[in-house]
């Protein structure tokens, strides 16, 4: 939920130094603005999280329905300890909406239990342009921290 009370980690805590980690980022063209700017948000928390810039590696796919097959991918190739899904779906006057934010999400899901390796879901799915304006950037930097939180806790229950 947008303003939610996300109970965020402060900027000490070990499960939020990415120092260490390797960050693999999708990134759906379409609607390109809006997943530009995700993917700026993203990249900025990654570097203040501590994550190398070289360790960030980011490729583009020409939509949400196209994010699952470019993270199992980079989940097959085992270098990276996170991923992270940006894209963003909006509402038309079909039912396509609903297929692509549901079938992108159950991808993306099924790609993190497969292969036991945390995906931040970041594709945006809202009613309007405006909506996903106002998350964009938001949006973006919880993904990071989500990322390197998630690759930190794993690590440490391995």
């Amino acid at each position: 939920m947008f303003g939610a009370d996300k109970g965020n980690l402060t900027s000490k805590d070990t499960l939020l130094d990415g120092r260490k980690l390797h960050i693999g980022i999708v990134q759906a063209r379409f609607n390109d603005s809006i997943t530009g700017a995700l993917a700026d948000a993203c990249k900025a928390e990654l570097l203040a999280l501590g994550v190398v810039d070289k360790h960030i590696h980011l490729v583009q796919v020409p939509g949400a329905l196209e994010v699952p097959v470019a993270l199992q991918a980079m989940a097959e190739s085992d270098k990276f300890d996170a991923l992270i899904a940006l894209g963003c779906v909006i509402r038309g006057e079909t039912y396509h909406f609903e297929l692509v934010s549901n079938e992108s999400a159950a991808g993306i899901t099924r790609v993190g239990l497969d292969y036991q390796l945390p995906i931040a879901n970041a594709v945006l799915t809202v009613d309007t342009v405006g909506q996903a304006l106002a998350r964009q950037s938001e949006k973006g930097a919880d993904a990071a921290r989500v990322a390197v939180e998630m690759a930190n806790l794993l690590d440490s229950l391995s």
